[in-house]
């Protein structure tokens, strides 16, 4: 049943400069609705990642309507929901939980916000190989959203082997046998190299985040032949984008990922249709820059 007043919320760590509360109260107020976007921060709160199925009981009991789920909490609360959208269980990462008749239901909103982002700020971009950097909820998100788009082959690169190469996996499974695999990070150079003309990196990691400054690979492996995608948003211009475009890279910064995955999310929160390109315009007012243009 719809409603005129919402109470949603966001779970993860270091979240402080997550705009997220903005792009949802401003869509709401424009629908002529009320909407209360808290910020659940396990830094500030002072637990950590495995408490996230403790605060989201204590959401549902306070009568939170959906929460959002960010780093590091994506996978760990899954095993705490009482179901999942099929994308969600094809991906085993959650973005967005709705409590719904009882029942906290999990989604993912991450894919379809990652595709339209790229498919608007780099059209042209080619995709016969693509480097993704990260195999956490992320980077399964964006993985899946990349050979959506048609990339020919997407060679999944983390810290942790096993989470690579089970996330390569799980895109085999999903997209047929040869269009992922994993790879260790020392492979970098060859893989960048080889990517020359016909593909780029998508960064998947929080490093870049307000919280993580740095860059999630020396620079010097960033090429003209190349397209660097990010995720990370806040700050929007991160060290990576940075480096990227002095190495002559096209980039897309993380930004309208955030506003399309928010505008999914506020759909399933509020049942009622958002203004994406409204939202978009919100995040680019708010960070002041071009948001999602490619550069």
């Amino acid at each position: 049943m719809l409603k005129d007043s919402y109470l949603v919320g966001l779970i993860g760590s270091g979240i402080g400069p997550s705009l997220s509360p903005a792009l949802h109260e401003r869509e709401a107020a424009r629908q002529g609705l009320r909407c209360l976007y808290r910020l659940l921060d396990l830094d500030t709160i002072g637990v950590p990642p495995e408490a996230v199925g403790e605060l989201l009981r204590a959401a549902r009991l306070l009568g939170f309507d959906g929460l959002n789920i960010t780093h590091p909490c994506k996978r760990l609360v899954v095993e705490h929901l009482d179901a999942l959208d099929p994308r969600a269980e094809a991906l085993g990462a959650v973005n967005t939980v709705v409590f719904d008749g009882g029942r906290a239901v999990g989604h993912n909103t991450d894919v379809t916000g990652f595709a339209t982002a790229f498919a608007r700020g780099l059209p042209d971009a080619p995709l016969e190989r693509v480097v993704q950097l990260g195999a956490g909820g992320a980077g399964a998100a964006v993985a899946h959203a990349t050979l959506t788009l048609g990339a020919g082959r997407v060679t999944v690169v983390d810290a942790l082997p096993e989470r690579a190469d089970g996330l390569a996996a799980s895109l085999n499974r999903s997209f047929g046998p040869g269009r992922a695999a994993a790879a260790a990070p020392d492979r970098l150079p060859e893989l960048l190299a080889a990517a020359d003309g016909g593909g780029g990196l998508v960064h998947a990691t929080p490093t870049g985040m307000a919280a993580h400054p740095g860059l999630p690979l020396p620079a010097g492996l960033l090429h003209p032949g190349l397209w660097v995608a990010e995720v990370v948003y806040r700050p929007l211009e991160t060290e990576l984008l940075l480096a990227a475009r002095a190495a002559g890279c096209a980039t897309l910064d993380g930004g309208g990922m955030a506003a399309f995955q928010a505008a999914d999310a506020f759909r399933l929160f509020t049942g009622r249709e958002p203004d994406s390109a409204r939202m978009l315009a919100d995040l680019t007012e708010l960070t002041g820059g071009a948001v999602g243009a490619p550069q």
